[in-house]
């Protein structure tokens, strides 16, 4: 195509294949002005240009090597990631606003490299490993999808031919291989709902209409009580009950995968029933966004892929959140921090997996990128059908006060003056094995409206879980999670290896008091023996100030600590103020750390220590149990 007949084809935007999906939307949505919310719609298109930039910075164009031709070179991992074609939809979507070639150039050649992970099945490989995992196929089918959908205009006839051929393929894979909402992790079902529906109409196929319909109707029932977390994020079944009979649940995962496919379907079909369960899933989980737009997911069972704005390889929270804004105002305030947060972590065109990246000189999977364009694109695609956004609205974390306990992920939020907090005794693996998220009664997020994150959950043990979808932890493997621990005859032990500890709490007097009964165990479930082992956790959380009270009533015999990693990047000024006060100057305030026993600063090659999970720095503090004393008392506070 040359270059003039491109401009011609790009001015035409919005004409699409054969789909009015602005009319779905305005028939389930409050049709707003045409021109509405411009500082969020300045705000998306910026961030998806620069994305879509930073995509075309890394992409190989060589037409000679039809292996590599296409193909986005990750800037963080020694590995092809084979889902990258998914990106095809939003480089066309930024060709047809831009009238610029490059980005039309670069959708097609991505687009042409697939054909390295295409399956004779119609499905498409997660890696160039034609025995990896393929169910990955209905996220590149709902990309394909909706790129002919919107933009399939600015394709010659026979591309455009080819690639609705390649459409078909791949929908006859994800129809046979989704039968059910039972296949795998309930995300795939999910996403299933979507893309069939999505699908089933582009190509005048009922047969998957009506398979969407049935899924949706079954995952009605994929919804806990009494606070409709969607569940189905464990193995070996999406059923499967942990040992206190509670299910998978992972917040990353609902919020910027599944959620948002059936919030699509659920519009599009003006689904009421499933709209209601939508607006009473979503506001349950909009409870654990933080007031900057982080998601609070350190206890979720796939938390092993958790960065502070969400889950690496998912798409993102945008569509879901906006969508139902009109029934839910807050959530269009969520869409907007959210995607704030994302702009803060982007740096040289590339979404870097956490808030801390670039002090830590880490460089970004480029998954996180081509994952995250895809709910951009679609919301400039349908904006003058979107609910109007008002960020008036306040997120329910920052009018937030008292404790809410969750008992599906025997979880507590807790809110008293600018302090939020978690605290957790979720038992839910993901799967069977040494894959440990926040547990243990212990403080899996800690949070001061002032300041920031102070505190973030980690893996108890950081491993490559899904080991082509995770970057490999830099340096020593210090987890973030506050916790007590001791290594007693070479073995670390931990309460936040005990999935039996038990939570309770109080809130009298204008005091948030919190209650956690555990034990130190090792990754293999036992209980440490010949030192103590039962502890209790304590804390109180006031306007002025958070404090942490580690107890127990056996003896100590093998040096046993209070860890304590203060979030905080590289360049933060940290002073020992003496042996029992540290501080750390923050732009907007000072935390002030002090204890009842001298604090450490644990030794390490860097100013800073850290962690895949939840993508941040921090300074390791520790706190030992002197003799004869079985008690840390530590206080946080912020001036």
């Amino acid at each position: 195509m040359n270059r003039k007949d491109f401009i011609q084809r790009s001015t035409l935007a919005g004409i699409g294949l054969t789909l009015p999906l602005g009319a779905w939307l305005s028939s389930c949505t409050e049709t707003p002005s045409k021109e509405h919310s411009p500082e969020f719609k300045k705000l998306t298109y910026d961030l998806l240009k620069n994305w879509c930039d930073g995509l075309i910075k890394t992409q190989i164009m060589d037409t000679e090597d039809p292996k590599i031709h296409g193909m986005f070179k990750c800037p963080a991992c020694n590995k092809v990631h084979g889902r990258m074609m998914d990106a095809v939809y939003p480089l066309l979507a930024m060709a047809k606003y831009t009238g610029e070639q490059k980005y039309l150039d670069s959708g097609i050649a991505v687009m042409e490299w697939a054909q390295n992970v295409t399956l004779p099945s119609g499905a498409w490989s997660n890696d160039l490993n034609p025995k990896s995992w393929n169910g990955i196929t209905v996220f590149g089918a709902i990309s394909l999808a909706e790129a002919l959908h919107y933009h399939g205009d600015l394709l010659d006839d026979q591309r455009r031919k080819n690639w609705t051929d390649r459409l078909a393929r791949a929908a006859d894979f994800i129809y046979k291989k989704f039968p059910t909402m039972d296949v795998t992790n309930v995300n795939y079902g999910a996403t299933t709902i979507y893309a069939l529906n999505l699908i089933g109409k582009i190509l005048n196929k009922p047969e998957y209409l009506t398979r969407s319909k049935e899924l949706a109707e079954s995952i009605k029932t994929y919804f806990t009580a009494p606070n409709n977390f969607l569940y189905g994020e464990i193995k070996p079944s999406a059923h499967k009950l942990s040992a206190k009979g509670l299910p998978g649940v992972d917040l990353g995962y609902n919020v910027e995968e599944s959620l948002n496919n059936i919030v699509l379907y659920a519009v599009h079909e003006n689904d009421t029933e499933l709209l209601d369960l939508l607006d009473k899933s979503l506001s349950t989980h909009l409870e654990f966004m933080l007031p900057d737009g982080g998601w609070d997911n350190g206890w979720g069972t796939r938390m092993f892929k958790w960065t502070y704005w969400g889950s690496r390889t998912c798409d993102g929270s945008q569509p879901a959140l906006v969508l139902m804004a009109n029934r839910n105002p807050a959530l269009g305030t969520a869409a907007v921090k959210y995607t704030e947060l994302l702009k803060k972590c982007t740096n040289n065109g590339l979404l870097h997996g956490g808030i801390h990246y670039v002090s830590h000189g880490i460089k970004p999977c480029i998954h996180h990128t081509f994952a995250h364009t895809k709910p951009l694109a679609h919301l400039l695609d349908n904006w003058d059908n979107l609910p109007k956004i008002d960020t008036t609205v306040p997120l329910p974390r920052s009018t937030a006060d008292g404790i809410k306990h969750y008992k599906e992920i025997d979880t507590s939020l807790f809110a008293r003056g600018d302090w939020r907090g978690t605290v957790t005794a979720y038992d839910a693996i993901y799967k069977d094995g040494h894959y440990r998220q926040a547990t243990g009664g212990a403080i899996s997020l800690l949070y001061h409206n002032k300041v920031g994150l102070l505190l973030a959950a980690s893996m108890a043990k950081y491993e490559l879980v899904e080991s082509l979808n995770q970057q490999p932890n830099p340096g020593e493997d210090f987890p973030f999670t506050p916790r007590v621990e001791t290594v007693h005859k070479d073995k670390w032990y931990s309460n936040i290896f005990d999935r039996a500890a038990n939570i309770s709490s109080v809130d009298t007097d204008g005091k948030i008091r919190i209650d956690a009964q555990c034990q130190l165990k090792n990754d293999e479930n036992e209980a440490v023996e010949e030192t103590a082992s039962e502890f209790s956790l304590t804390y109180h959380c006031s306007e002025s100030a958070l404090q942490i009270l580690a107890n127990t009533n056996q003896k100590i015999t093998s040096e046993t600590a209070f860890v304590l990693p203060i979030i905080s990047p590289t360049g933060e000024a940290v002073t020992q103020v003496n042996p029992k006060e540290i501080t750390v100057q923050k732009p907007k305030g000072l935390v002030r750390i002090t204890s009842s026993v001298p604090l450490k600063i644990k030794e390490i090659p860097k100013e800073r220590i850290f962690n895949m999970v939840p993508g941040a720095e921090a300074i390791p503090i520790m706190a030992f149990f002197e003799n004869n004393e079985n008690t840390v008392s530590i206080t946080i506070e912020v001036s």
